[in-house]
């Protein structure tokens, strides 16, 4: 059923985000400073920019150490994939990190419980048995970012951190899009072996 929420929910998304309304005055908080009625002042964040921040950092950046970690993988679609994680997720990073230095929004120091354990588990882990945690652990990460990313843009009040959102979610759904490519060819040799053959 979720599964079906996240596919609908996709297949809206172009429709979503287009008429989302940036500066969004009915997520406003009490104290939020206007620049004329309606308007947030530069800089004004509610609940939902701040949550959003914490959260999307601390995926940033176990984005960044987990791709690091699959430096290890023999399989080279998996370590193509951790490179772009590596690089994308690092530029992301940098981008919020200047948008909540700007609005005076803290941001966690390092990983959160939940990917401090997939850590964990990951450097216990080589091989394929590896490889099949690291990807399925990246689809599950980006299927919770696409939705955090449409409620930002949504419920948001700073229009900086809403154009961020709104900015890389069509990078998150093709990461999306390229972690479960590489879970079928890791799941199935031969779609490896197809693929690899039509490129010769």
């Amino acid at each position: 059923m979720r599964l079906l929420a996240t596919v609908v929910g996709l297949a809206l998304l172009p429709a979503a985000t287009a008429f989302a309304q940036f500066g969004n005055p009915a997520g406003m908080a009490p104290d939020t400073m206007k620049e004329s009625p309606g308007k947030p002042m530069p800089h004004q964040t509610n609940y939902q920019d701040r949550l959003f921040a914490q959260l999307t950092a601390a995926g940033g950046l176990a984005e960044v150490r987990f791709g690091e970690l699959a430096g290890k993988s023999e399989n080279a679609a998996v370590k193509d994939f951790a490179r772009r994680m590596v690089d994308d997720h690092q530029r992301a990073n940098d981008r919020l990190k200047s948008l909540a230095e700007a609005a005076k929004m803290p941001l966690p120091p390092g990983l959160d419980a939940e990917h401090e354990e997939m850590r964990t588990k990951l450097e216990k882990l080589t091989g394929v048995e590896f490889d099949l945690t690291y990807i399925s652990g990246q689809i599950v990460d980006h299927q919770k970012t696409v939705q955090l990313l449409e409620w930002e843009i949504g419920s948001g009040q700073d229009p900086d951190v809403q154009h961020f959102a709104s900015d890389i979610l069509p990078a998150v759904l093709e990461h999306l899009r390229m972690a479960r490519d590489v879970r079928s060819k890791l799941v199935n040799p031969a779609l490896a072996d197809a693929s690899g053959q039509s490129k010769k």
